[in-house]
């Protein structure tokens, strides 16, 4: 029996889906990740946006155009958020967010199974890498309940997996991989015994001799003593991303996110002063229902003060369930479109700036594209450089000027 295991939305997701075709092997059956012809087709969902949640439906069909009799099976955060929206599609088994695992036993059932969410972090799953980078889940859930954001309903409460589960998956990977991601929700409340410990946990990671890298966190995070335990952290690579989402402190306040521009900003002077060179990206999430053409004019102002090394940028998406959804007005699409256009021609520019201020940096070669060999520095510059390398090699590079979405490198001589 084939399966094919489809992945939307986050890092997060990506490991959990991982896990599965992990166990899946060992249990014998066929299984890829690609929409290709399958007996049966496991769909782990995303409901981040409304947007999210129509690609997770549509996602079914497209599965059935290559096998229309195939068995389907949903799971994650969409199915968790409004499990109605499947029915009617034909779907076998429907799960959540919690209990993933549990649906490899059900595949001969169908029904509906939404378990409560966990209050403790479940650790029963394993995802074997194969690449040049993994990605390790080390927390789930988020106590933040931004006024935008519905994951922390979908995903309950934050808990973190122990160190010494961590450690274990680590020192089995194997030697091709060369870097590792650490992800979660919100990997800023990674605890241990009760407190913050990420700090820690690189620092125990550290012994394996792979690059450490770090995914979101937020500003809460950021002090001296953290930036003092990642400083002393040999392998961890300077790429800090940092969750804005508005330059303005009334919108922030109405997001309910935890901290001014002011303190925001003290935190990325408190980073460069630890990292120099350090790659520091962000969300931006423009069109926020309250956000005045005053308020966005201010977010431009400040991002471009900050200067970014790269912004991910998203329109508001107004999500049914959430504090924003019931308070506030919602602006129209025109508006959060023009003011996306503006951010993202920000964006290009403060990228352009980072990239020419980078003179040289040790690149993990990662995939070979056309005549380039593709991969990133620590600090997370996309470069291409040509030569003879091998996937999985680190090589020192002089970065020459921005190129197609990165920089143009050679080898450093």
């Amino acid at each position: 029996m084939k399966i094919s295991v489809l992945t939307l939305g986050c890092k997060v997701n990506k490991y959990e889906s991982d896990a599965l075709i992990f166990e899946l092997k060992n249990r014998g059956f066929e299984v890829c990740d690609s929409l290709e012809e399958a007996d049966a087709y496991i769909i782990n969902t995303c409901a981040v946006t409304n947007e999210a949640e129509r690609k997770s439906r549509q996602m079914i069909e497209r599965a059935r155009k290559f096998n229309a009799n195939a068995k389907v099976f949903v799971l994650g955060c969409a199915s968790q958020n409004r499990p109605a929206q499947f029915e009617g599609k034909n779907v076998s088994l429907l799960f959540g967010t919690a209990g993933k695992k549990q649906i490899l036993d059900e595949l001969e059932q169908t029904g509906t199974h939404l378990f409560e969410l966990p209050t403790d972090y479940e650790d029963n799953l394993f995802s074997a890498q194969t690449l040049t980078r993994a990605y390790i889940k080390i927390q789930d859930g988020c106590n933040n309940f931004c006024t935008y954001c519905i994951i922390p309903y979908l995903r309950g409460r934050s808990r973190s997996r122990s160190i010494q589960s961590i450690e274990n998956e680590v020192s089995l990977l194997p030697e091709s991989v060369k870097e590792v991601v650490l992800v979660g929700i919100d990997v800023s409340d990674f605890q241990a015994d009760g407190k913050k410990a990420l700090g820690q946990l690189l620092h125990r990671l550290d012994k394996f001799g792979k690059r450490l890298r770090l995914s979101s966190m937020e500003d809460s995070l950021v002090d001296e003593e953290f930036l003092k335990q990642l400083s002393s952290t040999q392998n961890f690579c300077p790429h800090f991303h940092l969750s804005l989402q508005s330059g303005c402190d009334s919108v922030l306040k109405k997001m309910n996110r935890h901290y001014t521009t002011a303190q925001f900003e003290r935190s990325v002077n408190l980073i460069r002063k630890h990292f120099p060179s350090a790659g520091i990206t962000t969300d931006v999430i423009v069109g926020f229902p309250t956000e005045t053409e005053e308020d966005f004019a201010n977010t431009l102002k400040f991002v471009e003060k900050v200067k970014f090394s790269q912004l991910h940028i998203f329109p508001y998406s107004k999500r049914d369930g959430t504090a924003a959804a019931k308070l506030y007005q919602d602006l129209s699409g025109q508006v959060k479109s023009r003011r996306a256009k503006q951010m993202e021609e920000l964006g290009k520019k403060l990228k352009t700036e980072f990239i020419s201020q980078n003179k040289s940096g040790m690149v993990l070669i990662e995939e070979k594209i056309d005549d380039f060999c593709v991969g990133y520095t620590k600090n997370y510059i996309r470069c291409f450089v040509k030569g003879n390398f091998e996937v999985g090699e680190v090589v020192e590079v002089e970065i020459l000027k921005p190129f197609k979405d990165g920089a143009l490198c050679k080898l450093k001589a």
